[in-house]
């Protein structure tokens, strides 16, 4: 077994589709497909089910993958701690970032940057994009992971006047109570979401100003009747059966949404949900943000 077999393992277990494992590990679909193809071989067992839709962990598969993500921690720890062996950094940190961003977990890489460069004083900040982004424009903020979409016009989500990185991408989907009467269908259009009862975050955040603009472009009316400040209590309004909520798909995915239901939009063609890493010019100063962005560095 190797470590970059586990990281495609890892990420295909995560992710349910080869596509989008792809894109995450950045690799093509067939290098990806190949490598899962000889870790099965090298270890004698097949560890997904495949449909046209998506993928699953065998039994087996289960059983390798805590494992697995073990092995990629230790990887990575390794790497960290030889790093901060080599030259040694000190200065003051201040990054922000908005509340579920998909594939990127920013308090993990706050774990990996303070392994590496333990002299360095980080601060770390929760907020929506609109407010990260005001942050860093008045010199308050280093660098900020932050979402949106490439198509918004609102003001709030632009990246106007700062350099960015674009990190990820993925589609929203509905999530509904598992008794509502939509989830008997396959997927919904935004048709069938006119006039229903939604659950959202407030306007501090990327999701709410994304949504309510998409509704309104689309000419849909639909009735906010529930604004929570975070996920957990998104969620929760959602298991009490209060609501519908239109969220990015990587949310649908966490295991306090397990027993709710995930309905496609099927007549969704915007490129949804960009999360993008945004930083000053380089020429105001960004050495150690550019060091923390390293941590994400391009897989080969």
């Amino acid at each position: 077994m190797e470590l970059r077999q586990m990281e495609y393992f890892v990420a295909l277990a995560e992710e349910s589709q080869f596509t989008r494992a792809a894109e995450v590990t950045r690799v093509s679909q067939s290098g990806l497909s190949a490598a899962i193809k000889n870790l099965e071989e090298d270890l004698n067992a097949k560890l997904f089910t495949r449909t046209t839709r998506r993928v699953e962990l065998t039994p087996a598969g289960r059983a390798l993958f805590p494992h697995a993500r073990n092995l990629l921690a230790e990887a990575n720890a390794g790497r960290d701690a030889v790093t901060a062996t080599v030259g040694q950094i000190t200065g003051a940190l201040r990054v922000g970032a908005e509340q579920c961003l998909g594939s990127i977990n920013v308090p993990e890489l706050v774990e990996r940057f303070h392994r590496r460069h333990g002299e360095v004083e980080i601060t770390f900040t929760q907020a929506g994009t609109g407010d990260l982004l005001d942050r860093m424009r008045d010199g308050e903020l280093d660098l900020a992971f932050v979402a949106g979409t490439p198509q918004t016009n609102d003001a709030r989500l632009r990246l106007t006047g700062l350099d960015h990185m674009t990190l990820a991408t993925e589609p929203l989907v509905l999530l509904a109570p598992p008794e509502h009467p939509l989830v008997a269908q396959k997927s919904v259009s935004w048709d069938d979401l006119h006039d229903r009862t939604f659950i959202d975050l407030d306007v501090s955040w990327a999701i709410r100003i994304v949504n309510d603009e998409l509704f309104a472009k689309k000419k849909i009316p639909r009735r906010v009747a529930f604004t929570v400040g975070d996920i957990h209590a998104l969620v929760d309004m959602l298991h009490r059966g209060l609501g519908l909520a239109v969220v990015p798909q990587s949310v649908s995915r966490k295991v306090i949404a397990e027993d709710l239901r995930k309905l496609h939009i099927a007549d969704q063609r915007d490129p949804i949900w960009t999360v993008s890493a945004a930083y000053p010019h380089p020429e105001k100063g960004a050495g150690l943000a550019t060091e923390f962005l390293s941590l994400l560095e391009p897989r080969t």
